[in-house]
């Protein structure tokens, strides 16, 4: 069962107030809500996981019940929209069965608190959503959790043989037409009058949050041979969001609202753990016998061969970064092997120098992962015993951490893929939601605020992220949504007001 122990958090802080200027517009009440140019009366949605309402890292009812583009129908029926049926889950647990077989667990819950900080969990039940389950009839929610861009637009991703080859989405399997349908497909064949498209994170995400552990695709236009950590090339991703709006627009849906994709390095998921994690207090006495035995050769030795910059001494009165693996630095294994033999032996320093070779400290532009918390300080396995503390005496490896070079690769896929849809938006003449500057906003110090009420981009106690420290909480969805309606407003005349995000849920204390 996954375990994510986190520092101590200021719970109250889901409660603070804020001096800002307020990013709601209260006082609606003599405003009549007017579809403008815009016809409301078939909105469908498209997207992934942030379209389906997925949070604490599973899909669920409530969160499905808080996704944003069910919260934007809400807004459209004062305007004469339909209404917006949805592909339920089974349950408020989430988690999936194909068949009677467990392939997806179920959703995050703060189980209890040890020292002021919060026991994340898995719920302990067993799903009850089977995705042979076939749902059929009018729908109006295609966000398909874990899909890329192509994968909208790409036949049989929801045939169920292919769930356990990794050629199809569960999720979509629940409510494919067909085993050669498309996504985009079905959408098209409710005969929408309005759409929202939100879609690219994962073509970038996946590589993120595994670290850097796939491949950078750029100048490879084949989807077919990507991996699933991939980061999928810029022409790829704009070729299938247009041949998504050519669909649409073939069927006769024209007007609609398109979000490009924010930063994924603005999220908790990246931003909680801080890069120098190692305090003093934790490390206590063994920052002498590390210096003596450990950092203090290992920098002798690497400066000798023109490195000394990846390793320093620990400091007693300052918190000390982490020690990694970074596989985009020279590999100095066999100089060090060779330098260590005379004092260490020669197997010892032959171990020594495959672990150390591409060791280095972390810096303020590296990002460790959140799921790495509950990694460092653990025993490494297979590690000689003198050196097998992960982050302190043996490297966290390539998918506990994203670093600088990994991190430079996903936001320059990011821009290509934000100036793609800001075009396309353009050409299409549809509404655009700049969601990247909004999460840059939100994760400043300053943060939003809404009627008084202060969220951030803070893991747990921001108000706006949910336990996966990825997807949204329903405050959250409430802020996109808002940035949904206010993007369509001003491109359609219409005047479908916001909502207040405070009366929607966020994280939810034992």
């Amino acid at each position: 069962m996954k375990k994510i122990i986190i520092s101590t958090f200021a719970i109250s802080a889901l409660l603070f107030t804020t001096s800002c200027e307020d990013d709601f517009d209260t006082d609606v009440k003599d405003i009549q809500v007017t579809a403008g140019d815009a016809d409301f009366s078939k909105y469908i949605s498209l997207g992934n996981s942030l379209t389906s309402g997925f949070r604490d890292n599973a899909l669920y009812i409530d969160g499905q019940t808080e996704s944003y583009p069910n919260i934007i129908a809400g807004q459209m029926k004062l305007a004469g929209g339909g209404n917006f049926v949805q592909p339920l889950m089974a349950d408020n647990n989430g988690g999936l069965l194909l068949g009677s077989t467990t392939i997806q667990a179920t959703k995050l819950y703060i189980k209890t608190f040890t020292n002021g900080s919060p026991v994340i969990e898995n719920v302990a039940a067993t799903p009850t959503t089977n995705v042979l389950n076939k749902i059929t009839g009018p729908l109006n929610n295609f966000g398909v959790p874990g899909a890329k861009s192509f994968h909208l637009v790409a036949p049989g991703y929801g045939n169920a043989a292919g769930v356990l080859l990794g050629t199809a989405n569960p999720y979509y399997v629940r409510f494919s037409s067909s085993t050669t349908s498309t996504v985009v497909g079905d959408a098209v064949a409710q005969h929408p009058t309005f759409f929202s498209l939100w879609i690219g994170n994962n073509d970038v995400l996946s590589y993120a949050t595994s670290g850097g552990s796939g491949v950078n695709q750029a100048g490879n236009t084949n989807p077919a041979t990507y991996g699933s950590n991939d980061i999928s090339d810029p022409n790829v991703v704009a070729g299938s969001i247009k041949a998504a709006l050519d669909a649409l627009k073939a069927g006769g849906t024209t007007k609609g609202v398109i979000a490009n994709i924010p930063y994924v390095t603005s999220i908790p998921y990246f931003t909680t753990v801080p890069y120098n994690p190692l305090t003093p207090a934790a490390l206590g006495s063994n920052i002498t016998t590390l210096n003596a035995s450990l950092y203090g050769p290992l920098k002798q030795a690497l400066t000798a061969f023109g490195a000394g910059d990846r390793i320093n001494l620990l400091s007693s009165t300052s918190s000390n970064p982490a020690l990694i693996k970074d596989t985009s630095l020279p590999d100095l294994s066999a100089q060090l092997t060779a330098a260590l033999t005379p004092s260490l032996g020669p197997t010892t320093a032959a171990a020594f120098g495959q672990i150390y070779g591409q060791a280095r400290q972390t810096t303020a532009e590296d990002y460790i992962l959140l799921t790495t918390r509950s990694v460092i300080g653990t025993t490494a396995p297979g590690a000689p015993a003198q050196v097998n503390v992960y982050g302190i005496s043996y490297p966290l490896q390539n998918q506990h951490v994203l670093t600088k070079t990994e991190a430079g690769l996903v936001k320059t896929a990011i821009d290509a893929y934000n100036a793609s849809i800001k075009t396309l938006s353009e050409t299409y003449g549809l509404a655009f939601v700049d969601a990247n500057k909004k999460m840059v906003e939100l994760n400043g110090m300053s943060g939003i605020s809404f009627d008084g009420v202060k969220y951030t981009a803070k893991f747990v106690t921001g108000g706006t992220f949910s336990l996966d420290g990825v997807h949204l909480t329903g405050r959250g969805y409430a802020i996109v949504a808002n940035e949904f309606i206010k993007a369509i407003n001003t491109k359609y005349k219409s005047t479908l007001p916001q909502v207040d995000p405070n009366k929607y849920s966020g994280v939810t204390f034992p």
